[in-house]
């Protein structure tokens, strides 16, 4: 049996967030033909569901670039990789140092997430705010209100290049943190970074459902560096035209654009669909 394996931002979804009407139908093909399929994103539950709540995805979704995998059906997460307190107050440092505000994400008992943030720098933070909480339903709090207790998933932020670059390594000597970055778009000095527990990765997640629900054959596509891992535990791994440079070098084959039904078109192709 093969499963398919999805990431979003960049890959399935075009420059709108959105899963278009060809990829839609191309969707319904596989599951008329029996391929399954899932997700593996750096987007929390609530943000990813927006766009793929219409379209078949019912099994084990890998969200948060792997910390976390929800079960539909059971409507909980079956395994979670958190951050301990020590972890947090180190990386909360290193950002302090790096004048980068940080996004705590939490994950709530009752299956929520929440969003804590130190005081905003400048618009591109002030941005990413309203990213999270108007588009992808986030609730944003102070992170002076973030509980002792909390369970932690990751930190984000964005920031200069050579900020984000010295954040990266006050944490190398961290064994079990791993971080992620990219490129913005549109910004030529500008990138993003996630940071999570280091068996929180979209390569862990993929074996693990693997295991689990007893595929034989993994089929991914991605275009960033958190899908690295994924690309290096799968049988066969495709990235779009748009992908990072290291991404296309890793994969089976470079395929379309996302903004261009890339991915639904090799699909179709690949596995006889039309």
């Amino acid at each position: 049996m093969t499963l398919v394996v999805f990431d979003l931002d960049g890959t399935l979804l075009n420059a709108e967030s959105a899963v278009t009407p060809f990829t839609a139908e191309t969707l319904r093909k596989l599951t008329a033909h029996g391929i399954a399929y899932t997700v593996a994103t750096g987007r929390t539950l609530q943000a990813a569901q927006g766009p793929i709540a219409e379209h078949g995805f019912v099994l084990p979704q890998i969200l948060k670039n792997g910390a976390v995998i929800w079960h539909p059906g059971e409507l909980d997460y079956s395994h979670r990789y958190l951050l301990t307190q020590q972890e947090l107050w180190h990386v909360l440092a290193a950002f302090t140092l790096s004048e980068i505000s940080p996004f705590v994400f939490t994950l709530e008992n009752n299956g929520r997430h929440a969003v804590y943030h130190s005081p905003l720098l400048n618009q591109a933070e002030q941005k990413l705010a309203s990213l999270f909480e108007d588009e992808r339903n986030l609730p944003l709090q102070p992170l002076s209100d973030m509980p002792l207790d909390a369970h932690v998933i990751n930190v984000s932020a964005l920031g200069e290049a050579t900020s984000i670059s010295a954040v990266i390594e006050s944490l190398e000597n961290e064994e079990h943190l791993v971080s992620y970055t990219g490129k913005i778009v549109d910004s030529t000095s500008m990138r993003w970074l996630d940071i999570h527990h280091s068996l929180g990765s979209k390569g862990n997640a993929v074996t693990t459902l693997r295991e689990e629900l007893g595929y034989d054959r993994i089929v991914v596509f991605g275009d960033g560096e958190n899908d690295l891992s994924m690309f290096d535990c799968a049988d066969e791994s495709y990235a779009p035209s748009n992908a990072d440079d290291e991404i296309k070098a890793k994969s089976t084959t470079v395929i379309g654009h996302h903004n261009e039904d890339g991915i639904a078109r090799f699909l179709r192709e690949r596995f006889d669909l039309d």
